[in-house]
């Protein structure tokens, strides 16, 4: 297992090495100067030089990476050219907002599709299964930012259960806070259901034709005694497996989401940061939210590898 670590560990450092130069080097070179963002199209030369110089954007890009990744090693993310604050606090107070909202969107997903996909799976070939597999086929198709805009015109513009938009803060209450992430939260939820209860289902289908499963009828077991007691159980490492990607796209994919709600989170920081041209605040919100992908897959390897010796003989 140790040996196997390892060689996951080293992936892990080669994936954010990659990574890291191709978030710095995209970055950079779109079009657009931030000095002269800054300052307008009539900045004088000097001016824009000496400012060019204080944002450090006149050193070699080459420079500027290896200063910019030992920043980040060094837990420092550097400082925002537009708002002249550490980037680090900026995350930290945004990351309040969009670590919930994946929490939440992620916990809805699963609630909704454990049960639809058993249900399924439990039906296979009736018109229970037909109707799920339709709905998912449909929550699979339709974006997110559809639903998103279809729950704000329902339940914010029609039933004003909920605002259109906005996040009160935390500062108002744990519940308070929840119901503004509500709409957010099944935004993003039902498309990551929709594909979560798909692979249930396929997975316990394919549970259900093993051999310890009929033997498991043979002993007198019924239909659900069975699929509750061994299937679920041996049906879930795939079905996990999904859980933990779902977490990643969740945290890092709700740039869209958050422009829909105008909640102040880590996808409309960097949103707002490329429309003026912030590029260190791009190029580290990206990073992190990369790292959590590859952090995620990286535990997601090794619980695998816990679980199933076999893999680990094979590499």
């Amino acid at each position: 297992m140790l040996r196997y670590t390892l060689k996951r560990l080293l992936s892990l450092m080669i994936s954010l090495t990659v990574a890291s130069l191709v978030i710095f080097f995209v970055v950079e070179v779109a079009p657009g100067d931030p000095a002269s963002f800054m300052l307008g199209v009539n900045a004088q030369p000097d001016t824009l030089a000496a400012l060019r110089s204080e944002l450090g954007l006149d050193v070699p890009k080459i420079q500027r990476y290896f200063v910019w990744v030992g920043g980040l090693l060094s837990g420092d993310f550097g400082t925002s050219y537009t708002y002249r604050t550490p980037v680090s606090e900026m995350i930290a107070a945004r990351m309040w907002v969009s670590l919930p909202l994946a929490l939440y969107a992620l916990a809805l997903s699963t609630l909704i599709a454990f049960p639809a996909g058993i249900y399924a799976a439990s039906r296979r070939g009736e018109a229970g299964d037909i109707g799920v597999m339709g709905a998912t086929q449909l929550g699979v198709a339709v974006p997110n930012f559809w639903f998103a805009m279809m729950l704000v015109l329902i339940f914010a513009i029609n039933l004003r259960w909920f605002a259109a938009g906005g996040f009160v803060g935390w500062d108002e209450g744990f519940w308070a806070g929840m119901h503004a992430l509500t709409l957010p939260a099944i935004a993003l939820a039902l498309p990551q259901a929709a594909i979560l209860a798909r692979v249930m289902r396929s997975s316990l289908l394919d549970v259900l034709g093993e051999d310890f499963m009929r033997t498991a009828r043979a002993k007198g077991l019924s239909a659900r005694q069975a699929l509750w007691r061994h299937g679920l159980r041996n049906a879930l490492i795939p079905v996990l497996t999904i859980i933990g990607l779902q977490f990643s796209f969740l945290l890092a994919g709700s740039i869209i989401i958050e422009q829909v709600f105008y909640l102040p989170g880590l996808g409309r920081l960097v949103f707002q940061s490329i429309s003026a041209r912030d590029l260190i605040v791009v190029e580290s919100v990206v990073m992190l939210l990369v790292f959590s992908v590859i952090i995620v897959n990286f535990v997601v390897d090794l619980a695998y590898a816990a679980v199933d010796p076999r893999l680990r003989s094979r590499t």
